[in-house]
């Protein structure tokens, strides 16, 4: 039996569709990876004017991952290599944008994750990190993004909002500055008082008591930080 035209039509249209996506999502991911290097080496050149210590370092993880490191935190960046769709209910959907061509609701998603630096330098497996934004771009490189404080407020014109290198080291050193004011706090008394003998054993090995920037606080729902 032949192959039905319409379903042929329908798996060669999507996967066009979604081929440009993903290569469009890689070029961005090239920027992004080129102007946080280019960052990373500016703070190494200042800091070599100055008798401070401070760790700076671009690691590359391959085709879809890298980190920086700035001082006591670490940035990852992650390409995700399948293509979304934002869901019906989400804001994105509700726009003229989007209601011209609905292909342009399907993205591209590069997350960026912030963890402590010491949570690497010493295998501390358990530490916890967090995502402060994703950024979705589409197959015009029309890019919005949701995540917290600065990334999330200033860079939400979906319509408007395209990729460019002055667009990304503007997301870059959003990221960085969100980062550098998201400051570590001690956890509530009551979360971590009581331990198990295994987990101080375990911690000579720097992998068992969890540290993160807010442990046992809220953080998906805050808005004082």
């Amino acid at each position: 039996m032949e192959l039905r035209q319409s379903l042929s039509d329908l798996i060669f249209s999507k996967g066009e569709m979604k081929h440009d996506i993903y290569y469009s999502t890689i070029d961005t991911f090239g920027l992004f990876r080129n102007v946080a290097k280019d960052i990373i080496a500016q703070l190494k050149e200042r800091n070599k004017h100055t008798d401070k210590d401070m760790r700076f370092d671009f690691i590359d993880r391959g085709d879809f991952e890298f980190e920086i490191r700035f001082a006591s935190d670490t940035l990852v960046f992650m390409m995700h290599t399948n293509i979304f769709e934002f869901s019906r209910n989400h804001e994105v959907m509700k726009s003229a944008y989007i209601r011209e061509d609905p292909e342009r609701s399907y993205c591209g998603v590069i997350q960026i994750y912030n963890f402590l630096t010491d949570s690497f330098l010493y295998q501390r497996d358990s530490d916890l990190g967090y995502m402060i934004g994703r950024v979705f771009i589409n197959k015009e490189k029309h890019y919005f993004i949701e995540g917290k404080r600065e990334l999330g407020m200033l860079y939400n014109n979906f319509n408007t909002s395209t990729i460019s290198e002055e667009s990304v080291q503007n997301i870059v050193e959003s990221a960085i500055e969100y980062t550098t004011n998201f400051d570590l706090l001690t956890p509530p008394y009551d979360e971590v008082k009581v331990v198990s003998v295994g987990e101080i054993r375990n911690n000579f090995d720097k992998k068992s008591l969890v540290t993160a920037k807010r442990l046992g606080f809220r953080f998906q729902a805050d808005t004082d930080v």
